[in-house]
């Protein structure tokens, strides 16, 4: 089992998951052997960021980032749930900062609820020229 160290994010969000969750995802961290980091596929993949050397694990329900250091040992970055925006920034090797800002904006918030309002007003407008008009009314 390898020694696995926390950032201030990577820890804060793994306090927050259950008991269980945390077992669990100290046992799938801890199982990551060195072939995986060899030739990341399936569940691994990885990127440079700033000169690192970063990896992604998908671990069930949650995506942790990481560096393996000289020693051997690996620093999680951040662990963030699945299908988050601040994993498609990361993933799409996007500015952290950016993607932090973003989600933070309220506007951008905004702005997908107008998409998602728009999207429903068509809709509704599309079945009502659909819909047969009575005559002499």
């Amino acid at each position: 089992m390898r020694q696995v160290n926390f950032s201030e994010q990577s820890l804060h969000e793994f306090q927050k998951l259950a008991t269980e969750e945390q077992l669990q995802l100290m046992e799938n961290i801890g199982r990551i052997s060195e072939e995986d980091l060899q030739a990341p596929s399936g569940d691994f993949s990885c990127f440079q960021r700033d000169g690192r050397l970063l990896y992604r694990y998908r671990s069930e329900r949650w995506r942790v980032y990481f560096e393996r250091r000289e020693d051997g040992s690996l620093f999680c970055h951040y662990v963030l749930p699945e299908h988050s925006l601040s994993d498609f920034v990361l993933r799409f090797k996007l500015p952290v900062s950016e993607a932090l800002m973003l989600e933070q904006h309220s506007s951008f918030w905004k702005y997908l609820d107008s998409l998602r309002k728009e999207k429903n007003a068509d809709e509704k407008e599309q079945i009502a020229d659909e819909a047969p008009k009575e005559e002499g009314a």
